[in-house]
């Protein structure tokens, strides 16, 4: 079982989110605990003013609203009764047992999940410590329930699992709008929240994989010059299909905004994970015949690793990036180092290629093997120049020797 908990200042927000998902019928309200009427009774106006009634108790607490998902594993089936007694422990464990909350069952991902709606104020007025509750009391919980209900566990599966999200099929969201957000909205769940990405393009590295793109739009639309951000959906063929879903339209809220932030954190929480990546493409070509981009990538995605190799219209590889997916981190290749961007990786597939036809230039031996590395010469002899002796990039910079002498202005009455 995995748990997330979110606070917010709006418990409108939250109760409205899940209420929504009722009346779509991709969720149901499962129990209603500490209220005064039982569930069946019970209004959406009564459910919310039992939470505002508590809030008022405490007008100096901003954030008085509390989102907590409990998430199982995919192959697990519980019964009704059974969700709401994990609820229940769960609750009583983090110190929310005495608190009104209502249990929302949702039925609109891969997985079993539940959704469970509270505040932190109390009946006297104060309010329950949110402060490190994750670590301090949630996880010493979860661990408890996962022995108490024989749950499947969550430690160590994070990632064995890491291909567990798949794509979105396209042809499921051609007929509008509500199909393609709860799509997306699945993905974003995921990807935002569990890679490392540190820019927009990195973002859609992982979000492509999926069929899903963050755009901007031109720098002459509106979208753009407002800062927005719109989400869409592609097909096979990369390009957009459906609908687009502004940002602001997902609970989560994907703006702009929110991903600057994102972006910021996670450039210092990728750096522990440099090092896994390029220990991996070392060993790769020190175990391997790598003598393409292409064979690095698929050596690579034994390891878990997908590799995006970019190429202008005519082939040429100017760009490559790298999705970690055990570390969960997204690199481009420069930023590892010369030796792990398209033009290092290109260099040392070449002198893997010169290594390879010194190895068998002296062989008369017509076995498969050598058929191979001759065909393999042929294919990239008159590539292995440029490759050599391309320039990674070219800038403007003159030495100052060669650089023409400014003359000096004379100025009158001086």
């Amino acid at each position: 079982m995995v748990a997330v908990i979110k606070t917010s200042r709006s418990i409108n927000s939250i109760l409205n989110y899940n209420e929504n998902k009722v009346k779509e019928g991709v969720a149901e309200c499962i129990s209603a605990v500490n209220y005064p009427l039982e569930l069946e009774k019970l209004s959406f106006t009564q459910k919310l003013n039992r939470f505002l009634k508590l809030s008022s108790l405490n007008e100096n607490a901003k954030r008085n609203s509390v989102h907590i998902s409990l998430n199982f594993d995919p192959s697990e089936n519980h019964s009704k009764e059974k969700l709401i007694e994990i609820a229940d422990t769960y609750m009583e464990k983090i110190g929310f047992g005495k608190q009104p909350y209502l249990v929302y069952q949702h039925h609109d991902a891969g997985h079993p999940h539940l959704h469970l709606v509270t505040n932190n104020i109390q009946r006297d007025g104060k309010r329950i410590d949110l402060h490190l509750i994750g670590l301090k009391k949630s996880e010493p919980a979860r661990k408890e329930i996962e022995d108490i209900f024989g749950l499947i566990k969550a430690e160590g599966r994070k990632h064995k699992e890491v291909f567990t999200l798949k794509p979105i099929s396209v042809g499921r969201v051609e007929y509008g709008k509500a199909e393609s957000k709860k799509a997306i909205n699945s993905v974003l769940n995921k990807v935002l929240f569990d890679y490392k990405y540190s820019s927009l393009p990195e973002l859609n590295t992982v979000l492509n994989l999926y069929n899903v793109h963050a755009d901007r739009g031109s720098e002459e639309s509106r979208v753009f010059k407002n800062n927005g951000l719109l989400y869409k959906i592609l097909d096979q063929n990369s390009k957009p299909i459906g609908v687009p879903i502004k940002a602001s339209e997902f609970y989560s809220r994907p703006t702009l905004k929110f991903l600057e932030g994102k972006f910021k954190s996670n450039e210092a929480q990728k750096e522990s994970s440099k090092k896994h990546l390029k220990n991996a493409i070392k060993l790769a070509f020190q175990r391997e015949n790598i003598i393409s981009p292409e064979k690095l990538s698929k050596v690579l995605e034994r390891e878990s690793i997908h590799t995006i190799l970019r190429k202008s219209n005519e082939g040429q590889l100017f760009g490559i990036t790298y999705v970690d997916h055990k570390t969960q981190s997204v690199f481009n290749g420069s930023s590892l180092g010369k030796e792990f961007s398209a033009k290092g990786i290109q260099e040392n597939c070449a002198i893997n290629i010169l290594a390879l036809e010194r190895k068998y230039q002296n062989s008369t031996s017509t076995n498969p093997e050598n058929l191979e590395h001759l065909e393999l010469r042929e294919c990239v002899k008159e590539n292995l120049a440029d490759i050599l002796l391309r320039a990674e990039k070219i800038n403007d910079y003159v030495s100052k020797q060669f650089k023409q002498k400014k003359k000096k202005r004379l100025f009158k009455g001086i």
